[in-house]
């Protein structure tokens, strides 16, 4: 159930689809600036995310599961992956959080223009080529980005985990809401990593 043995020195992708049956991380914005309304509310829970993220990153490389980044352009049109992580490092409220979780050569960093991963990027063309079905969606905001992205996921019949601890938003109730949302209407796996753990939820029978 991996699409790849161990993370390679740098992100490359078959030139056709794979066979389905692998499971990625998608890692939603956090290669942030937090300078957008609402992030200081969200500040202490997004470092704790940050947390559970670098867990999930380090069991996907035990396990050989590719790690791809998503994240916003900052309304840079001609942007791309190392600009947008020096002006996030460039932060004050960001630079440790960024520091920390920075993609590295072997990650997929793909940018998006609107809430959803899957709007106008690669994403749909690189997750066949992986051979990916089943994604484990992490990051923020739990309500908007990772709500698009899983809905976007849903409708392209993928298997959705979206642990609980591994998704922020602004306020408690508004991630309580989105992740029952994408439970009850887009049949996700919601349970936190102290739960459910990387590998056996990328083991699992898609059809049970």
């Amino acid at each position: 159930m991996t699409a790849r043995s161990k993370q390679p020195k740098r992100a490359v992708a078959p030139y056709r689809d794979t066979p389905r049956g692998h499971t990625a991380l998608v890692i939603l914005d956090m290669i942030t600036e937090m300078d957008f309304s609402g992030a200081a509310a969200m500040r202490r829970d997004v470092a704790e995310v940050a947390s559970t993220i670098l867990k999930l990153r380090d069991a996907a490389d035990r396990i050989g599961l590719p790690v791809v980044y998503v994240n916003d352009n900052f309304g840079e049109w001609h942007s791309e992956r190392y600009r947008l992580v020096e002006r996030a490092l460039g932060s004050t409220d960001a630079q440790e959080l960024v520091a920390r979780l920075a993609p590295r050569d072997g990650d997929y960093f793909i940018i998006k223009p609107q809430f959803s991963g899957f709007y106008a990027t690669n994403l749909p063309v690189l997750l066949p080529k992986l051979g990916v079905d089943r994604l484990v969606l992490t990051g923020i905001s739990a309500d908007i980005c990772v709500l698009f992205t899983a809905a976007d996921a849903h409708m392209r019949d993928y298997q959705l985990w979206v642990p609980e601890d591994a998704v922020a938003a602004q306020t408690r109730e508004r991630r309580r809401w989105a992740l029952e949302i994408m439970k009850q209407s887009m049949d996700a796996e919601t349970r936190a990593t102290t739960q459910l753990k990387l590998p056996t939820w990328a083991k699992t029978d898609r059809k049970k």
